[in-house]
């Protein structure tokens, strides 16, 4: 083959103009019409490739053509932007940050370092800053963007496990040291014993601890099982306070956890992921103090600030405990010679990844184009809609709050008469569950609430209004009357 002339994958401009015309065209579309689908499309296995081209293509496809099949994955997909969408926790997306997506993948910067990727290594360590800032935890945080709140609860593990280990772990292992005890609650996001699975620490030695009649872990039986174990010879090292739970989005004692984290020594970490951007709303801001007494915070933007998946996000104080964890000195082909100290910084010395996306680019656009007054009444607003559900199902004859609301997450459960037992009750509602999301109208996931099965609603989306709140309800309740009629005959 001679060397070429011309690439082969290059286009013109008029080819350029189509793709991005169309492509376009295809998000205006999918955007001003997203609230007018069903929320789950129908869908089974094998459907989506049964309606693509899925031979691969030897001399390319008109855009056209890939564009057509573009908008049959979207029809086939759950909309996560749906107004009546309140599985998990996943917000909408803003147009501004899928375009910020755009543009950040046009540009292909690899953010390893300031060498690498100079422009969009400062606009990342800027939003650090600004996230550290607007969750009131420390204006001159510093930290870096991951692929979500696992990678940034895995990596905040690893900085405090090396911190307070008294032998070089990096080097050695953990074959000759004490065993180590994470402290969290009982209602800890599965992350943290995942990441302790992951890095050795080990499963049992995640020890959790009872909550309160709130969910709340109970900071006094935190004090116990620590002493306990430094009777039994371990070392604990690290305690997790959750800024918002998964199951029902309440917030830990952070305060009383810091004191007991000051007190035994340890690495306080609050996981934020989702729950940390509430403290936005002013009359939600008090259920937070303490979060700026951490040593480690995570919180995901693509959870509670509308930007697009993946943006994850760790924020830390101690800039040479996180270096200390990432050593890089062996690596001859990293080293940076000739540079400032400011474009020497590395990414890699405070994380895992050495590839990485400009994720920081969509996360500054859509805080600047809106603000961050606009950005507080939002999650304001999904706050007062997840309190409206819960008034609307707590003064409710046929349903049952079983938590309290505190942030956006309402779980609930279907109660068609009194009488019957939790157990019939969850096996009704766990079909009204698998009814209402393949019904398409709204959609709710599930938690366990003091040993019941609960509807979870999550309301993380600026589309939903009052009147999604209300049909869910009416989804929730026909779905519900169907099945208790065919459950008694």
């Amino acid at each position: 083959m001679s060397l070429r002339t011309q690439s082969s994958l290059d286009v013109n401009d008029d080819e350029l103009q189509q793709i991005s015309s169309e492509c376009s065209k295809l998000v205006t579309e999918y955007m001003t019409t997203i609230s007018e689908r069903q929320v789950r499309a129908e869908n089974h296995a094998g459907k989506t490739l049964a309606a693509i081209d899925t031979e691969l293509s030897t001399e390319g496809r008109p855009v056209q053509q890939l564009l057509t099949s573009c908008r049959t994955v979207m029809d086939l997909s759950r909309h996560n932007g749906h107004p009546r969408f309140f599985g998990y926790i996943a917000s909408p997306s803003t147009p501004i940050g899928a375009y910020g997506d755009l543009i950040a993948s046009a540009l292909n910067a690899n953010i390893t370092c300031w060498r690498s990727g100079p422009a969009g290594t400062e606009v990342e360590r800027m939003i650090v800053r600004w996230l550290g800032a607007l969750i009131n935890y420390d204006p001159k945080a510093k930290g870096l963007l991951t692929s979500g709140g696992s990678m940034a609860n895995m990596i905040a593990l690893l900085i405090a496990h090396r911190r307070k280990s008294l032998v070089n772990t990096a080097r050695q292992g953990l074959w000759y040291a004490v065993p180590m005890t994470i402290y969290a609650s009982q209602e800890v996001h599965m992350s943290i014993p995942k990441a302790a699975d992951i890095l050795g620490f080990g499963r049992d030695n995640v020890h959790t601890i009872a909550c309160d009649e709130r969910q709340r872990m109970r900071v006094d039986l935190l004090r116990q099982q620590i002493e306990s174990d430094q009777r039994e010879g371990l070392r604990p090292f690290c305690v997790v306070g959750s800024a918002g739970t998964t199951n029902t989005g309440v917030v830990d004692p952070l305060n009383e956890i810091a004191d007991v984290a000051k007190e035994f020594d340890l690495w306080f970490h609050v996981d934020g992921a989702y729950g940390a951007p509430g403290t936005l709303d002013e009359s939600k801001k008090p259920l937070f103090t303490g979060l700026e007494r951490a040593d480690s915070v995570s919180l995901d933007p693509h959870k509670w600030l509308y930007v697009p998946v993946d943006a994850g996000c760790l924020l830390f104080r101690n800039d040479a405990a996180a270096r200390a964890a990432f050593s890089t000195d062996e690596a001859d082909y990293i080293k940076t010679h000739g540079y400032t100290d400011e474009e020497a910084f590395a990414f890699w010395d405070y994380g895992v990844e050495l590839s990485r996306r400009f994720r920081a680019l969509k996360v500054w656009l859509t805080l600047q184009y809106y603000g961050s007054r606009r950005i507080a009444q939002a999650i304001s607003e999904d706050i007062a809609l997840a309190a409206y559900l819960g008034e609307s199902v707590s003064t409710a004859e046929d349903f049952e709050l079983l938590a309290p609301v505190e942030l956006s997450i309402c779980c609930f459960r279907y109660v068609p008469k009194r009488g019957m037992s939790d157990q019939e009750l969850d096996q009704l509602n766990e079909k009204i569950m698998e009814t209402v999301q393949k019904g398409g109208r709204a959609y709710l996931s599930n938690a366990t609430v003091n040993g019941k099965f609960a509807l979870r609603a999550c309301i993380t989306n600026f589309r939903t209004t009052k009147a999604d709140i209300d049909e869910t309800i009416a989804v929730v309740r026909d779905a519900g009357k169907n099945l208790a009629a065919d459950l008694h005959g």
